[in-house]
């Protein structure tokens, strides 16, 4: 059901990690050319930047398009004509994402990404105004409508396309779902946190048998962001929507939620950090501890707003020392192994693919705040040349001003 073959994929993978191997010295340029000719494909891919390039720039053209056609042909229209034409369009962005794959053989090309997009939001759009038009149907019917079409539907985009940023779009719709059948927050909560739960019950298995091909990365990533999902759920002080107000007061939630259900989750955000740690380093999967490492810090720094406790300017300064403290104590405890190694872990940088995302990100970055970066240039102020020019910048000694 996927819309590449495994073959394809795994050339492509192939080929990825025969690059990286060069890059890193570990084969000559023979051995590349002569393992090159065995992960030959016939999909077209680019890079980063002109793949977010022309993902943005299709979604612009698909929005304008669909903005002239309503602007022409439509005037006025209703909202059942408004849901009905999305709908359509939401039709034909779908397909058009399949013929661009198909046809043309696009990979990670930016445009397929950009309409199977906008294939998912004129479907949501669409049914929302639909939904609207003189019907009977309450706010919350809608919106548990709209939400568990739009979860379906980026569900079925990141395994039809295998695009890593559907699957944390299915669970950003899946949020909403609780709304309809209770108004508790603390329900609401516990229902996220299980459908997440049960979500990671189901990918773990599945993982399994994925582990050593080019689906491997695609699931880690599925259950890292599910991790992620039922620690922001279960963390009061960041999935309340009081946060922002709240972070640097003492004030508690038991207005909103049960005192015993509060205390529970503050129970739960420091149980489930080593948890998803322990999972990670059993794994060797760095997304997974990269999760555990940031639940740990953020555990950390919502403690205090949990129990009520004042905050204090210096407290993010002693969370760096000690995070610096635990970084170089992993780093000396590895490097202190038999070989630089332990466990199968080790400190020395064994690849430059970080480093390599690391240059991606300084140059994104870079294009983004360029006058943060490079300085305005200040043109220099001509000294006044001619009979009456005096010299300045004296110290006026003696009485003197400073033009002397």
């Amino acid at each position: 059901m996927r819309i590449y073959t495994d073959l394809n994929e795994e050339s492509l993978r192939a080929h990825k990690l025969l690059t990286q191997w060069t890059d890193d010295g570990f084969l000559n340029k023979e051995q590349y050319q002569r393992l090159e000719q065995d992960t030959v494909s016939d999909l077209r891919t680019t890079n980063i930047f002109l793949r977010l390039v022309l993902f943005f720039f299709t979604i612009l053209g698909v929005a304008a398009a669909v903005a002239l056609f309503f602007v022409i042909f439509l005037s006025r229209p209703s909202e059942q004509t408004t849901g009905i034409w999305l709908l359509v369009f939401a039709a034909i962005s779908y397909t058009a994402a399949e013929v661009a794959v198909a046809q043309a053989r696009l990979y990670r090309y930016g445009i397929e990404e950009a309409l199977a997009v906008c294939s998912v939001a004129f479907l949501c759009a669409g049914l929302a105004f639909f939904s609207f038009s003189g019907t009977p149907n309450s706010s919350r019917e809608i919106q548990l409508m709209v939400s568990a079409v739009g979860a379906m539907a980026s569900l079925w985009i990141w395994y039809r396309f295998n695009l890593w940023y559907a699957f944390p779009a299915a669970m950003i719709f899946a949020i909403f779902l609780p709304v309809y059948w209770t108004p508790s927050p603390s329900a609401q909560h516990i229902f996220i946190s299980v459908l997440y739960a049960a979500g990671l019950i189901c990918i773990v298995p599945i993982r399994s048998r994925h582990r050593f091909d080019y689906l491997e990365d695609s699931y880690s990533l599925s259950e890292a962001f599910l991790w992620l999902g039922i620690y922001l759920i279960l963390n009061l002080k960041i999935s309340a929507l009081g946060l922002p107000s709240q972070w640097w007061s003492n004030t508690w939630l038991t207005s909103e939620f049960a005192v015993p259900f509060y205390w529970a989750t503050w129970v739960l955000t420091w149980c489930l950090p080593p948890l998803i740690l322990t999972r990670g380093v059993r794994q060797k999967d760095r997304f997974i501890i990269a999760v555990g490492a940031m639940t740990a810090v953020l555990t950390l720094a919502t403690n205090k707003p949990y129990l009520g406790w004042q905050r204090h300017t210096w407290d993010p300064m002693l969370l760096g020392i000690a995070l610096t403290g635990v970084a170089l104590f992993l780093r000396r405890w590895l490097a202190q192994g038999p070989g630089g190694v332990r466990h199968g872990f080790t400190a020395a940088h064994l690849s430059g693919k970080d480093k390599h995302a690391m240059g991606v990100g300084s140059a994104v970055l870079g294009l983004i705040t360029p006058q943060s970066i490079t300085p305005t240039p200040q043109t220099p102020t001509p000294h006044p040349t001619g009979p009456d020019s005096r010299f300045g910048g004296g110290s006026g000694g003696g009485g003197a001003s400073g033009d002397f």
